[in-house]
């Protein structure tokens, strides 16, 4: 079983200012002169760890990791003010411009394959090759199985505990209702719900629970920017212009090579949204995990996405 490589410092680090609110943390491992590569997180709002650095070959790969707005160390943390996917997609060109790089390659899970498909679409003459896992194109049917039916079937235990900051008159729109408390200005109010909606998502991300992992959800700061962000985005419908935008303009990006990691029992982002990506895109590979969730640490996906950057 392939393992991550080992653990890697960096060797260049700065906050980037990409408007008058928001300053983003960017930051560079690897080899100086190796192939470009920017790291797409997930969430929105999960921010960078040191262990994705470990996903590329240190003496191939100039790996570049940025926090997006709101979360991890970029600031102002948990902001949703200029906080869009179009916001993001330009914040990428001014990193790809402030560290001088012609074309780099694309690597993005969950909401980051959103992301990185955003920017490949936008700017397709800057994208070398994209590695991808755990497809979510925002579509509205999406949404609702993750966060009103359909993962609440296979979880229905964690599924009460996410139900429980809403009163039962608003289990109708659960998108709406949490809106509503997580952009509150009172903050008595927006811990709970921030707390329950980002364990949900922590309680269904992998195939086998892991308490450990769970706790990073739980965790009050995290779960504060994860839950917003994420909520802001989907109650926004991630800022496209249509239902499907993504897919229907894959013939955009159709030359550019890629890689798609799924696992087969992926709760946050099923394997339709995989599927049907692969379908509009011959030169995309679909790498289908038998014994996998969502979550990148699985071993099998952990596996997958080294070979991948190990072959791209």
């Amino acid at each position: 079983m392939r393992e991550l490589y080992p653990e890697i410092e960096l060797f260049n680090s700065f906050e980037l200012p990409v408007s008058e609110l928001h300053t983003i943390y960017v930051e560079e491992s690897g080899n100086p002169d190796g192939k470009p590569v920017i790291f797409v997180h997930g969430g929105p709002g999960g921010g960078t760890e040191p262990k994705h650095r470990r996903y590329f070959d240190p003496q191939k790969w100039r790996i570049i990791l940025f926090d997006q707005r709101g979360c991890g160390k970029s600031k102002p943390f948990s902001c949703l003010e200029e906080n869009t996917t179009w916001d993001l997609v330009a914040d990428m060109e001014k990193i790809r411009e402030k560290l001088n790089i012609n074309k780099w390659h694309v690597f993005g899970g969950s909401w980051g394959s959103t992301l990185a498909l955003a920017y490949a679409e936008k700017h397709p003459d800057k994208v070398l090759g994209l590695i991808l896992r755990g497809i979510f194109l925002m579509r509205k049917s999406e949404i609702n199985w993750f966060y009103q039916f359909g993962a609440s079937e296979i979880y229905p235990d964690a599924w009460d505990d996410f139900l429980k900051p809403i009163p039962e008159a608003e289990h109708g729109d659960l998108l709406n209702a949490y809106h509503k408390r997580l952009t509150s200005t009172d903050e008595s109010v927006v811990t709970p719900a921030a707390i329950a909606w980002s364990t949900w998502e922590g309680r269904t991300s992998r195939l086998i629970t892991e308490p450990d992992f769970v706790a990073t959800f739980e965790d009050p700061k995290f779960a504060h920017a994860f839950a917003r962000i994420e909520c802001h985005y989907f109650k926004n419908k991630g800022f496209f212009e249509e239902d499907g935008w993504l897919l229907k303009n894959v013939p955009k990006i159709a030359d550019i090579p890629a890689v798609i990691v799924q696992g087969r029992y992926d709760m946050p982002c099923p394997l339709r949204s995989a599927w049907d990506l692969s379908k509009a895109w011959p030169k995309a590979e679909l790498v289908v995990l038998p014994d996998a969730g969502h979550s990148a640490s699985e071993p099998g996906i952990m596996e997958a996405l080294v070979d991948a950057t190990d072959r791209i």
